[in-house]
C-alpha cells in the first residue's frame, strides 16, 4: 500500500530554556494538523520518536500529545527510539501501521530537549548510542567516536581537514536562510578551516565547526494511505523506504566506510527504479562533517576515498548537480536527536511543494533522505516524490 505525507509542522531548533518537550510537541502537532487540514478526530495512531535517555526527567513522551489535544486521549500512541535515527524509526513505525491497514491516518512526532544538561553530560548520554563496552571511555563523547573515524579516514586517504571545512561552510551558508535553523549564520570557509578560540578542536581532528550542535526541537508529520491523501491538499509519496543495519562495535567493521548506508541507498534506489542522477537534492545526516564526506561515497556520488571530489567539483552545492543539505543539515539546523529524522522529511517536503522559501532548490521533483543512528549502525533512506 502506498503511503504519503499530507502535512507537517516544525519549530525553530535551538536553545529554548523556557520551552518543555510537552510545549514543543503541542506546537508542532497543531501546525501539522492545520497544515494537513484535518481534524484530530481523523488520527488513528500516534508515534512519538525521542531519545531522551537522561536529557530530562519527563519521559513517557507517547502520552504527551494528548495533553493539549483532547480528541487524542484514546488514540493508540507509542514511543520509539533508535539512537539518532529515532525520527525515521517513528516514521517507519507509522507507515507499518498504515500498510497493515490498522490505520488510515497517522501522526508522527520527533522531539528532543537536550539543553538542560551540561556539555559533558550530553556527551556521556550520547555515548549510549555507541558500544560502551569498547567505546565508552573515548574522550570527547560522540565527537571522539567520529574523530576516530576521521583519523582512520585521513590515514587511509590523506588529510581532508580543508574538505571538512568546506562542507561545514556550505551547510552554514545554506542554513543561514533557514528560519528553523539553530544557527543562521554564514560562517565562511576561512573561519571553519582555522583553529581559533571560537573554533577549537573538540576531538582532534574535528573542530567545533565539524560538529552538530546540541539543540532543542520538534517536528511532526501527518502520514496517510495514498487513497486518502489524494483527497487532501498535499500528497507526497514515499517512493521507497529502506532500513539497513550494521554491527555496533566499530572494531568489527571498516570505520572508513558506511557499509549499511551504502546498502540502504542501493536498495532504496533499486526499489524506486531510479538512479542517484534522478534526485533533485538530498538531506543527509551530517552529525559531523566527516559523516557527510563518507556519505557522499556511500550514496554512490563518488568512489571510496574520493568524496572530496563532490565538494571540490561543486556537485553538492545548492546550484550543483546534486545539492546536499539545502536546509543547512544537522550542522547548521541543529540535531535534537529524536526530531532530526522527522525534520529531514519536513525540509524535503517543503522543497517538493515549492514551499521552502530562500532554501528552495529549483525544480525539485525527487528527494533523497539519509538518517542514521549511531556511527552508521541504523541506516534509513527515503525517496520522496510529490503526487499533488
Amino acid at each position: 500500500m502506498a503511503v504519503s505525507i499530507t502535512g507537517w509542522g516544525h519549530n525553530k531548533f535551538g536553545t529554548n530554556p523556557n520551552v518543555s518537550s510537552e510545549e514543543m510537541i503541542k506546537d508542532v502537532v497543531e501546525q501539522a494538523v492545520n497544515h494537513a487540514e484535518i481534524d484530530t478526530r481523523d488520527i488513528d495512531t500516534i508515534v512519538v520518536g525521542t531519545f531522551n535517555n537522561g536529557f530530562q526527567k519527563q519521559d513517557f513522551h507517547a502520552a504527551l500529545p494528548a495533553i493539549s489535544q483532547e480528541h487524542l486521549k484514546h488514540v493508540p500512541s507509542t514511543r520509539v527510539e533508535n539512537a539518532c535515527a529515532t525520527g525515521s524509526a517513528a516514521i517507519h513505525t507509522a507507515m507499518n501501521a498504515i500498510e497493515a491497514k490498522r490505520a488510515k491516518i497517522a501522526l508522527v512526532v520527533g522531539v528532543e530537549k537536550m539543553t538542560e544538561r551540561s556539555t559533558a553530560e550530553v556527551g556521556d548520554i550520547l555515548l549510549g548510542a555507541s558500544y560502551r563496552k569498547e567505546e565508552g571511555d573515548i574522550k570527547g563523547g560522540f565527537a571522539g567516536v567520529f574523530a576516530q573515524i576521521a583519523d582512520g579516514y585521513f590515514q587511509r586517504y590523506g588529510d581532508k581537514s580543508e574538505i571538512l571545512a568546506k562542507i561545514a561552510a556550505k551547510n552554514h551558508k545554506n542554513g543561514s536562510v533557514n528560519p528553523f535553523a539553530h544557527m543562521q549564520i554564514d560562517l565562511g570557509f576561512k573561519f571553519c578551516n582555522n583553529i581559533s578560540e571560537k573554533n577549537p578542536y573538540v576531538a582532534k581532528p574535528l573542530k567545533r565547526t565539524d560538529c552538530s550542535m546540541v539543540s532543542d526541537g520538534a517536528a511532526a508529520l501527518i502520514i496517510a494511505e495514498q487513497e486518502t491523501s489524494l483527497t487532501m491538499k498535499r500528497s507526497i509519496n514515499f517512493r521507497a523506504t529502506k532500513q539497513v543495519n550494521d554491527i555496533l562495535p566499530l572494531s568489527k567493521r571498516d570505520k572508513t566506510e558506511f557499509k549499511g548506508a551504502e546498502l540502504a541507498w542501493r536498495e532504496a534506489l533499486d526499489d524506486s527504479k531510479i538512479s542517484l542522477d534522478d534526485l533533485s537534492f538530498v538531506e543527509t545526516h551530517d552529525c559531523f562533517t566527516i559523516a557527510e564526506l563518507i556519505e557522499y561515497e556511500a550514496m554512490g556520488l563518488t568512489k571510496k576515498g574520493e568524496g572530496f571530489k563532490a565538494i571540490e567539483e561543486g556537485i553538492v552545492y545548492k546550484d550543483g548537480k546534486l545539492p546536499i543539505n539545502p536546509s543547512g543539515g544537522l550542522k547548521s539546523k541543529g540535531h535534537p536527536i529524536g526530531a532530526t529524522g522527522v525534520s529531514q522529511h519536513v525540509m524535503s517536503c517543503m522543497q517538493l511543494m515549492n514551499e521552502a522559501g530562500d532554501m528552495q532548490v529549483e525544480n525539485a521533483k525527487l528527494a533523497g533522505i539519509f538518517n542514521m543512528g549511531g556511527s552508521a549502525v541504523a541506516n534509513y533512506v527515503s525517496i520522496l516524490e510529490r503526487i499533488h
